[in-house]
């Protein structure tokens, strides 16, 4: 009977210690998991377009885990993933970009988080709201407009949890949720 009590005590204890480490090592676990990788860079772009670079690492951190040399199966490049179509609609603002080597700008790092910023940035503006921003980043903006002229999703992204397309839908939440994260932890 006294084995097991003093069993019982040693195990409680390890929980809390367990507990009280992982407490204290919270953010530095965190700060692993969620990186600030080519901080510079965003950095330099977020504050040219006037969007949070928290909202950026995410979207990132998202969109290829920092890999810039990742390409999706609908064929999107780069760290922010962008289709070459959407380049070369943004680009000719920047000069960034020649119809002939698209896919390997959109490999290059700066431009790559240029451009992705610079398109969100237009989205933000359209919208007005960071979540239709977002939803549109992912869907394009024909399905956005679409389904705010059906009343799918409200013009001020309210019900964002509406948006038809689950992948999107899903995109959209893990954007927010990894932007607050971000936010809080630096």
């Amino acid at each position: 009977m006294k084995n097991k009590k003093l069993l019982a005590i040693i195990i409680l204890l390890i929980i809390a210690l367990i507990v009280t480490t992982g407490l204290i090592f919270k953010n530095q676990l965190l700060r692993i998991i969620y990186p600030k990788k080519y901080i510079d860079i965003i950095e330099k772009y977020s504050q040219e377009y006037n969007i949070d670079d928290c909202l950026i690492l995410a979207i990132v951190k998202s969109e290829s885990n920092f890999k810039s040399d990742v390409e999706s199966h609908k064929g999107a490049v780069g760290l922010m993933q962008l289709m070459e179509n959407t380049a070369l609609e943004i680009a000719p603002e920047t000069e960034e970009i020649k119809e002939e080597n698209v896919r390997q700008n959109l490999l290059d790092s700066e431009i790559n988080i240029k451009l992705g910023t610079m398109y969100l940035k237009t989205l933000i503006d359209k919208y007005n709201s960071v979540e239709l921003a977002l939803t549109a980043y992912n869907a394009g903006t024909g399905n956005v407009d679409k389904w705010i002229e059906q009343g799918i999703i409200q013009k001020d992204g309210s019900n964002i949890e509406m948006v038809p397309f689950k992948e999107t839908n899903k995109y959209v939440r893990s954007i927010l949720r990894d932007y607050k994260i971000y936010k809080e932890i630096y």
